[in-house]
């Protein structure tokens, strides 16, 4: 929803002697979408929607004033079981594993996205160690809660508001304001090193019946990047007024990895 309109009246009158009725009434600002972005939940697992979509509904609505500071972590609040957060795989000190909120960081970097074509000015942002696919590399924005966090800063003298919803295959930010900045934010990054995975065999032992030896894929391996992010602002007739480099990623290399399960006949 918007934010409540109203009718105001500025006067209301009635001129004596002539049963005239004056009102004169003002018109309530309207809203303007001043930038978006969309990323894609195709791929991920049912949890791992789960989890974005709530942290979606949680920051859909939220305002932030002129000059005011914006806190993930801090809108979103605990995402626990307690409210309704399922474990799903997350990066965890260079690993994948289950936890409770996975997929909480898409969320973030879709919205992460959207604030840099808002223009908003960055003050926290982190990368995660290994490169997500759901943004391009150096436009993710990792969040844990109470060690990492994204924070913006609204630069305008005016409000803005932030809609943060989720379909069925797609997690989608914008922001809205009053009015549309002077001047329009434009994202770009340079991937300066690729580093490729290796492939890594794993003899594990199986317990069921039978024997033999079985291969099964256990990760798919994902490239290592450097990447610079940059944001060009312009105005409305193309001409570049500044370029500011938002940021330096380094992600690793995540190996491919394939199992080996030796079974044996008991």
């Amino acid at each position: 929803m918007r934010w409540t309109e109203a009718l105001g009246l500025g006067l209301f009158a009635l001129a004596s002697g002539y049963g005239l009725l004056q009102i004169a009434a003002t018109s309530p600002p309207r809203e303007v979408r001043i930038a978006g972005y969309v990323s894609s939940l195709r791929g991920r697992s049912p949890s791992q929607r789960r989890n974005a979509r709530l942290a979606a509904w949680a920051v859909n609505g939220a305002v932030v004033p002129p000059g005011g500071l914006f806190s993930f972590d801090k809108r979103v609040g605990s995402w626990s079981a307690d409210h309704g957060y399922v474990q799903a795989p997350v990066s965890y000190d260079g690993e994948l594993v289950n936890a409770v909120g996975g997929g909480v960081c898409q969320t973030s970097s879709t919205l992460y996205n959207a604030a840099l074509l808002a223009g908003m000015q960055i003050v926290e942002r982190h990368p995660h160690h290994f490169c997500p696919e759901y943004v391009p590399p150096g436009r993710d924005a990792a969040v844990a809660q109470t060690i990492i966090d994204l924070r913006f800063k609204n630069p305008y003298p005016w409000p803005v508001r932030i809609e943060c919803r989720a379909t069925q295959d797609t997690l989608e930010a914008s922001f809205w304001a009053p009015k549309q900045p002077t001047l329009q934010a434009h994202v770009e990054t340079q991937i300066l090193s690729t580093t490729q995975p290796q492939r890594k065999t794993m003899i594990l032992s199986n317990n069921s019946r039978g024997h033999g030896l079985h291969a099964r894929l256990l990760s798919i391996g994902v490239p290592g990047y450097r990447v610079i992010t940059y944001r060009t602002f312009t105005r409305s007739d193309g001409t570049i007024v500044r370029r500011e480099r938002i940021s330096d990623s380094t992600y690793a290399a995540a190996d491919r990895i394939i199992g080996i399960y030796q079974t044996s006949l008991r």
